[in-house]
């Protein structure tokens, strides 16, 4: 069997995403999201091993062995970044790489909407970028910190599982902490961050009570604050974060979140036409009416405000979805696989 470098080169000469090591199969690359196998012969015990010595810190070994799987990043080479898994499945060994490029996307390359680009300039405020797993979020955020970086004198602290993007100082002074090596948990770094000075907080993953709620208190105090949520859609995000909370504090905690949040943005990848694949984005901005709609308890009427503040630089997916297939960007069939509405989406484009 090759190394695993080859294995990464040929990933990155396919422009794949991920990688799949299993013992008994040939390596296999995600391609534009469709899983594709390696020309090579089924990966053995001794192969696994081997790429997880050679991907592995003695310390991540170490983990792996005591917890059955341990998560990290890392560079290989001198072109290839990647977020790693090594987990145990079957008494195997077993690894999934996702390559990440060395220099960060730009808000041009991943062709963000200007408003997002508008709200990433705001001085303060919760900005939330929502999706499944593999769906773009770190690339998205990654861009919209470079963005600053590049045009305003800020202190930015990340706290991340793990580290993806390296960003390196150009306006901003820029501090990366990885859970589980510079701290331990979101949660104590957030907290910790509120006494180390910054502008600009990104939590990796908004996912405990105590994390939204430190998160939500730092936006309060005068931080511009960009969060991760694993939810559909951009609507969804405000019932997403309230239910968290126990119900006796779900009322104080619609306040706390309709006066700070600026921006909930839902996203998906899709396959592009001609090769690649293309951000989708449902945008939520937090105006008067949205800001009311949640003190109120109303979020189930978002989507209405959503659809009327267009001029404000909203959109539902499926209008977004719309718009791409007549652009001739996506197919109509992977657009009506990723809608809200598949009906009403086909009415839209078709008008039957």
């Amino acid at each position: 069997m090759i190394g695993i470098e080859k294995i990464i080169e040929q990933a990155n000469m396919a422009v794949a995403s991920d990688i799949h090591i299993t013992v008994g199969l040939p390596p296999v690359m995600r391609v534009d999201g469709v899983l594709t196998n390696y020309d090579l012969p089924p990966v053995t015990d001794e192969d696994a091993n081997t790429f997880a010595r050679d991907l592995c810190t003695e310390a991540q070994l170490k983990t792996l062995q005591r917890d059955g799987e341990v998560d990290f990043a890392v560079t290989v080479g001198d072109r290839s970044r990647m977020r790693c898994n090594v987990y145990h499945q079957q008494g195997h060994v077993a690894i999934a790489l996702r390559l990440l490029p060395l220099n960060i996307p730009t808000v041009k390359d991943l062709e963000l909407p200007p408003i997002l680009v508008e709200q990433a300039e705001k001085p303060r405020g919760l900005i939330l970028v929502t999706g499944p797993t593999g769906s773009g979020k770190s690339s998205t955020l990654a861009a919209l910190l470079d963005h600053i970086n590049h045009t305003q004198r800020k202190h930015i602290i990340t706290l991340e599982e793990p580290i993806e993007y390296i960003h390196e100082r150009d306006l901003c002074v820029i501090n990366q902490r990885e859970v589980g090596i510079d701290t331990m948990s979101f949660a104590a770094g957030l907290r910790a961050a509120l006494r180390q000075d910054p502008d600009v907080i990104l939590v990796g993953e908004m996912r405990d009570l105590e994390t939204i709620s430190t998160a939500i208190t730092a936006a309060e105090t005068g931080h511009l604050v960009f969060g991760t949520l694993h939810t559909k859609g951009a609507a969804n995000t405000v019932d997403r974060i309230v239910d968290v909370f126990p119900a006796e504090q779900q009322e104080q905690i619609r306040i706390q979140l309709a006066d700070v949040i600026e921006c909930a943005v839902g996203q998906t990848l899709l396959p592009r036409i001609g090769g690649g694949r293309r951000a989708v984005f449902e945008i939520m901005i937090g105006t008067s009416a949205v800001r009311s709609l949640i003190r109120q308890n109303k979020s189930f009427q978002i989507v209405n405000s959503m659809q009327t503040g267009k001029r404000q630089g909203m959109q539902l997916l499926d209008d977004a979805l719309a718009t791409l297939v007549r652009a001739n960007q996506i197919t109509l069939q992977d657009a009506l696989s990723a809608a809200n509405d598949p009906n009403a989406l086909t009415t839209m484009l078709t008008g039957r």
